[in-house]
């Protein structure tokens, strides 16, 4: 009853805004944020994103483009190449 309760409390209070994922989550003991997904689907409660979620999101992927990192990695010209049998069979578990 008591853990009804505080599944209750923090449904509510998650969707109201009230407390975030993390705080959700310690509260009902996940170690997970998919566990705390998992829980809110099957209760039908979704995430918080609205469109100022969307154009922070827009916002930080323009910030973080891989084209700022241009030229600060190198591609080996052997990267194609097929690796050697010893490490396929180590990688593959089939070390001899």
């Amino acid at each position: 009853m008591e853990r009804k309760l505080l599944e209750l409390w923090v449904i509510e209070a998650y969707r109201s805004g009230s407390i975030g994922g993390g705080k959700a989550r310690e509260l009902l003991g996940f170690s997970t944020r998919l566990e705390l997904d998992a829980f809110f689907k099957a209760r039908e409660v979704y995430l918080h994103y609205d469109i100022a979620d969307i154009e922070q999101d827009q916002q930080t992927i323009r910030l973080s483009s891989l084209g700022q990192d241009q030229g600060r990695f190198v591609v080996p010209e052997d990267f194609d190449r097929p690796l050697p049998e010893e490490i396929l069979a180590a990688f593959e578990g089939n070390e001899a």
